[in-house]
């Protein structure tokens, strides 16, 4: 009968031969290590610079992530308003139409700057109708806005105190826009019941086609 063939191995020699490959490494010159330990390390190296390859790039898509969610939130954020104004279209368009006819309808208390001098007479009668005196009419000097012109006119007004008041009433009542501002009220006191009115009438204009291509000639050399 044969005899059956059997491997022995010697364990504890070939953890001694593999211990002695990693006794006594240089750490400065790993070529001269045992061809164990070398390709180790070799294998170590070439996973941490995979591994290190892996990590750049995983941050790097982690940011394009990140930065892809944020424009996902803003583009979400936009449609959402965009949808809101497309829902309530209808009532945007006729809100835009009432604001037309708004400034359309104060544009028409806006004199044009050939009705000035009817408006300043309108003024200067809404005081002689009061039977009051005037002591001062002097327009200023135009200040011209952005949409519109602005005359300051210095007014000093006297007599009773209610026909200052009625004065008062009618110049806001006129068909084109007048304001007062800084008035003030000095009683006379050699004329019992009598005073003296002092203030600022401002009125507006709209600017005529020559100040608005000015006016826009002048925004286009500031910027």
């Amino acid at each position: 009968m044969a005899k059956k063939s059997s491997i022995n191995i010697d364990l504890k020699g070939v953890q001694d031969k593999l211990r002695a490959q990693f006794t006594g490494l240089d750490p400065n010159d790993p070529s001269l290590w045992p061809a164990l330990p070398r390709n180790l390390l070799f294998v170590a190296v070439c996973l941490g610079v995979v591994a290190a390859l892996w990590f750049v790039w995983l941050k790097g898509v982690d940011e394009e992530l990140v930065a892809e969610k944020a424009r996902e939130e803003q583009l979400r954020t936009t449609y959402r308003s965009k949808l809101v104004q497309a829902v309530n279209l209808d009532a945007l368009r006729k809100q835009l139409e009432q604001v037309q006819q708004y400034v359309t309808q104060l544009e028409k208390q806006l004199p044009s700057k050939a009705e000035m001098d009817a408006l300043l007479s309108d003024i200067n009668q809404a005081g002689l109708g009061r039977s009051l005196q005037f002591e001062l009419f002097r327009p200023g000097q135009v200040v011209v806005r952005e949409y519109y012109a602005e005359l300051p006119i210095a007014i000093r007004v006297t007599g009773k105190y209610h026909d200052v008041g009625l004065f008062a009433a009618d110049i806001a009542n006129l068909s084109r826009i007048v304001t007062l501002n800084n008035l003030s009220l000095t009683p006379i006191a050699t004329r019992d019941g009598y005073l003296t009115m002092d203030g600022v009438a401002k009125t507006f204009r709209y600017l005529d086609p020559e100040e608005v291509a000015a006016q826009q000639k002048a925004k286009g050399a500031k910027k």
